[in-house]
């Protein structure tokens, strides 16, 4: 009977050294083979406790009992081997679940993305956006020289996009903010010229007709004012210009 006891322990004492690499390796395992370790040892944890139990049974031996001891502690290491390494692999799939997702992430972002602007679709380069509202961002806190260099230099990497018609007119109104009146003149020319069907093509003629005006050339102005409103008569922009017109006469 003792040599089977100490033959129980033995075994007990192999599991619980021979689990140990099994934890510090668990995140190298795939999810089945993980599994699969997990009910062998949850396998040979039934049964050596049903052993345990048909050794308590018949016998009250107290070395026996003190034997039996040892053996229901190493099955309580066991015990908490298998929760250690079933904690490692769900931690290893949320770990990889995570990667993957962030993966996903950063790749979408390095892919072309189909956006609507102005009611069109158009392809959005990475860095497209950004770009633009970092120009934009210029514009609004009054760093103009900034935001001129910076439109300039996104019509230069994306020529075809489709925030070229709005860089282009933001260009334009950087001039005007720095009474530079010609040359806003000749970016928003750029705009009605190319750019003929966007929304921005109204408000650069009438961006155009207040440089005029800055310019002392009223003519020119007022005949501005009147292209367009007869090109765009449905935008704000003619509304302003007819307001203007009147101002005029």
């Amino acid at each position: 009977m003792n040599k089977i006891i100490k033959s129980s322990i033995a075994a007990a004492f192999m599991a619980a050294f021979s689990l140990a690499p099994l934890a510090a390796q668990a995140a190298l395992f795939e999810d089945d083979e993980a599994r699969r370790a997990i009910l062998e040892v949850r396998k040979r944890l039934d049964g050596m406790q049903g052993e345990l139990n048909a050794k308590a049974d018949k016998s009250s031996n107290f070395e026996l009992n003190n034997q039996n001891e040892q053996l229901r502690q190493e099955i309580s290491k066991l015990r908490g081997q298998i929760e250690v390494l079933t904690n490692e692999l769900a931690n290893q799939q949320r770990r990889e679940k995570d990667f993957y997702v962030d993966l996903d992430t950063r790749l979408r972002r390095l892919e072309p993305q189909k956006v609507t602007i102005d009611g069109k679709e158009v392809t959005m380069e990475p860095g497209e956006q950004k770009a633009y509202d970092a120009a934009l961002g210029y514009f609004k806190a009054g760093n103009y020289k900034e935001a001129g260099a910076a439109f300039s230099d996104f019509l230069r990497r994306y020529p075809q996009s489709g925030l070229a018609p709005s860089a282009q007119y933001w260009l334009g109104n950087t001039y005007y903010a720095l009474r530079d009146y010609r040359s806003a003149i000749s970016a928003q020319q750029v705009v009605v010229k190319n750019y003929a069907d966007s929304p921005k093509a109204a408000d650069a003629l009438l961006n155009i007709a207040s440089c005029q005006m800055e310019l002392k050339d009223k003519a020119a102005a007022k005949k501005t004012l009147e292209t367009l409103i007869g090109q765009y008569p449905e935008s704000q922009a003619a509304q302003t210009a007819k307001e203007r017109l009147a101002a005029l006469k």
